[in-house]
């Protein structure tokens, strides 16, 4: 609903079982979604055996109970159900859409998948198979090659360093028997956030909370190992052959509690995120024509953002690109952004957050990450009253705090000139 307040969502809280759920009721196309998810995913994998999670998540639809791969994927499309599960690096997640008519039989599938998941031994190498493919692509371009060594630089001996779908390597030795572990240490009845939004009143989603979840285990899904700092490791280079090189750079940055974390949003989307009129790509694209595009912003694990950025230029002139960068980043740093650019940025998040919200799922996957990153129901009915009050002053001791130019951590990957 949108107003002269701004845009906000009318949240409710509906509880049943022991289990919790937000709900946006829109009662104006016959769909809904449900999403949930609990903590864990790639960060409960056994070192040596990455990708555990990813791979058990996505064999849960490849059959459950009596069904088959074949007749449980049967199911799903006579009644034109979407039935997904992933794991992610802090986080195992699962949902559905389903028309209202069809709401029972996703409720029954979603239910099997989790309870009685099936892990046939041609299923598995069939998905093995197609993730060993996947992280194979991954390395094959020097983006793919940057990003990891990135993440293993910055989070060495963590989780969060190794690539949370696994490697070649590691998914093609894991067991049936680590993949039931990993479905038996992640898939319980306690710890679950769940969300839903579409047709569906609150009493009838208080039904379908213990229809859909009741028969889990009991208990919490183990707990995961706290993030460590971030890493500062300087800059490394990746011999790659390639006419270009890829960029990947970025430093620690705020946890998502942090009263300041908004206020880092609008820095870094005039810094690095707002496309051709962030002053990265001005700098870099349009004066001087360094690279086709350039840009930064907050990635999210663990309830903490890191500030990563990327960009792909000739090797001749890599070394100019990230002269660059470190200037707009220092600029950034002493004087901060401009009253316009704070306007400018302010109009546009608060103008675009309708856009955010055009479907059931999209609704639903977003009230899911707001309780993943522990937001209250009003959050983002205050969000836009927030943006409106940051000051220059204000984002300017925030730039100050938040980016460090001589701090940024930078891979580089292909055969740089002069680094």
């Amino acid at each position: 609903m949108t107003g002269e307040q701004g845009f906000s969502l009318p949240i409710q809280v509906v509880e049943a079982d022991g289990i919790s759920a937000w709900l946006v009721e829109d009662q104006s196309v016959p769909v809904v979604s449900v999403a949930w998810s609990w903590a864990g995913g790639a960060a409960l994998d056994p070192a040596g055996q990455e990708g555990t999670a990813a791979l058990a998540a996505a064999l849960l639809t490849e059959g459950a109970g009596s069904l088959r791969a074949i007749e449980f994927g049967d199911a799903l499309r006579d009644q034109a159900i979407s039935l997904n599960f992933s794991a992610d690096r802090d986080s195992f997640e699962g949902g559905f859409r389903a028309l209202t008519t069809a709401l029972p039989e996703a409720v029954r599938l979603a239910r099997l998948a989790m309870q009685e998941p099936r892990l046939d031994a041609d299923a598995v190498e069939r998905v093995r198979a197609r993730s060993i493919a996947a992280a194979r692509r991954a390395l094959e371009t020097p983006r793919g090659q940057a990003v990891r060594a990135f993440w293993a630089n910055a989070y060495p001996g963590h989780s969060a360093g190794r690539p949370s779908g696994g490697t070649a390597e590691s998914l093609a030795g894991l067991p049936v028997e680590a993949l039931r572990a990993a479905l038996a240490r992640q898939v319980h009845r306690e710890g679950l956030l769940v969300t839903a939004s579409g047709a569906i009143t609150p009493a009838e989603l208080q039904a379908l909370l213990p229809a859909l979840f009741g028969g889990l285990p009991g208990g919490a899904p183990q707990p995961m190992a706290p993030l460590p700092a971030f890493r500062a490791f300087g800059q490394q280079v990746l011999p790659v052959a390639s006419p270009q090189s890829a960029v990947i750079f970025g430093q620690d940055g705020l946890p998502s509690s942090d009263p300041d974390w908004e206020a880092a949003q609008v820095v870094l989307r005039i810094l690095a995120g707002g496309g051709f009129s962030s002053r990265l790509m001005q700098s870099v694209r349009e004066q001087r024509g360094l690279s086709y595009g350039i840009g930064a912003g907050l990635d999210l694990l663990f309830r903490h953002g890191v500030v990563i950025g990327s960009v792909a230029t000739e090797n001749a002139r890599v070394a100019e690109t990230l002269a660059v960068t470190r200037e707009e980043w220092a600029r950034m740093a002493a004087e901060g952004p401009t009253e316009t650019e704070l306007a400018d940025a302010v109009a546009f998040l608060t103008g675009s957050m309708p856009l955010q919200f055009t479907d059931s799922r999209r609704v639903a996957e977003t009230l899911l990450m707001l309780r993943q990153n522990g937001r209250p129901t009003d959050w983002l009915a205050g969000r836009p009253a927030r943006l409106r009050a940051l000051t220059q002053e204000r984002l300017a001791r925030v730039a100050a705090r938040v980016l460090a130019p001589d701090g940024l951590s930078v891979v580089v990957a292909g055969q740089p000139a002069g680094l």
